[in-house]
């Protein structure tokens, strides 16, 4: 089975079991994968009917399934993933005598991945995307790219390598008028544009609001524009500064869903590199993790090569930390920290996590929160 197909057969499953939404955008990029314009228009006219009778759900399953057996007769030429895009190696960047320093930080980056980029603020993220990004220059060390054609200019760079701020320039007009001149730029031809546009718009669930000028629109749906007019463009590498900022908790987990699902594109893969504050949702999405602090580079491969291993669970409840000490005193509790608000309990590796659940249960502790965080990159933060 090929990748394409297998995407076409997960969405059928997600119709299979009624979950419409999920499957609706999945559905919109099995679409987009075939680059084929009929698909397209028939995707298009979908989405219409969709937002005309969003309670019809029976009918729209109905109909988005005869669009998946069009979708999955169609031919998908899949892009090969093994080759790295992007090559940083010993990357410093200083500011002057005792001033911030980042690096050195080396990393490979492949096409088809998500990298989460994690760290306090003032550690050097969005110094570090800007060096990637070719906005600002390094101090030391190689960056190399490996695109599919050799950038004929500083335009055509822009167009392979893109970097999104966390806060992003007014523009003037509908948000359709502006996505349309993007490809304009590129001499798609009026017809293609108009379909092209509006597929963009229905993936990234601007259809409600393809109309509207910037000053109409949330802080979520200017960044959800920022992708789209980005995305138009087929860049290879993207870099996104905080796009989780000013979102709730659902928009969140909704867009980094679709960034995933994105990047992960049969026949043109990007390669994704995303800074948040939002840690677990990131660690969700992300194949690797990278942080930063005071300008220092590790990942969560660090993590599994760290000697040290340790049960780590990090809990949030009202009880007394000789409470918790009392529960955990037929445990190997190596030590117990209270951080930011939550204790952090350190156990050897031989303990597991599940018993330490069943033993908070026995005690009827009140527990708000826990989570295992011994791979997570949680762990740099807390030690």
């Amino acid at each position: 089975m090929t990748k394409h197909q297998h995407r076409v057969s997960e969405v059928y499953h997600f119709f299979d079991n009624k979950d419409t939404v999920l499957g609706f955008r999945k559905l919109l990029d099995c679409a987009m994968d075939t680059q084929n314009m009929e698909i397209y228009k028939n995707a298009i006219e979908l989405t219409d009917w969709k937002e005309q009778y969003p309670e019809n759900t029976e009918e729209l399953i109905q109909r988005s399934k005869a669009l998946l057996d069009k979708i999955q007769n169609i031919s998908v030429q899949e892009y090969p993933l093994e080759k790295s895009v992007l090559q940083a190696k010993n990357i410093v960047k200083s500011y002057g005598a005792k001033r911030f320093s980042l690096g050195p930080v080396s990393m490979e980056i492949n096409k088809g991945q998500v990298y989460g980029l994690v760290g306090e603020n003032g550690n050097g993220k969005t110094t570090l995307l800007r060096i990637l990004a070719k906005e600002i220059s390094h101090n030391g060390g190689e960056l190399s790219y490996s695109f599919n054609q050799k950038p004929k200019d500083e335009y055509d760079l822009r167009t392979k390598l893109v970097y999104i701020p966390q806060r992003t320039a007014k523009w003037y007009g509908s948000l359709k008028d502006n996505l349309k001149f993007v490809l304009s730029n590129y001499g798609v031809n009026p017809e293609e544009n108009e379909t092209r546009t509006l597929m963009m718009i229905a993936r990234l669930g601007l259809w409600s609001y393809k109309h509207l000028k910037w000053s109409e629109l949330s802080s979520g749906y200017k960044m959800r524009f920022e992708l789209a007019r980005t995305l138009l463009r087929k860049p290879e590498i993207l870099l996104l500064d905080e796009p989780l900022a000013n979102l709730d908790v659902v928009a969140q987990q909704v867009i980094l869903e679709d960034l995933k699902s994105i990047a992960n594109s049969v026949n043109h893969p990007i390669a994704l590199i995303l800074s948040s504050q939002q840690l677990y949702e990131v660690e969700k999405v992300s194949d690797k993790v990278i942080f930063l602090k005071n300008g220092q580079y590790k990942d969560n491969s660090d993590l599994k090569s760290n000697e040290e291993n340790h049960l780590i669970i990090e809990i949030d409840t009202p009880v007394s930390r000789e409470q918790l000490l009392a529960v955990f005193k037929n445990f190997n509790l190596e030590k117990l920290n209270f951080n930011g608000g939550v204790y952090v309990a350190y156990f050897t590796a031989q303990t597991e996590f599940y018993e330490v659940i069943t033993a908070l249960g026995n005690a009827k502790a009140d527990i708000v929160y826990i989570r295992n965080i011994s791979s997570s990159t949680r762990r740099f933060f807390v030690s």
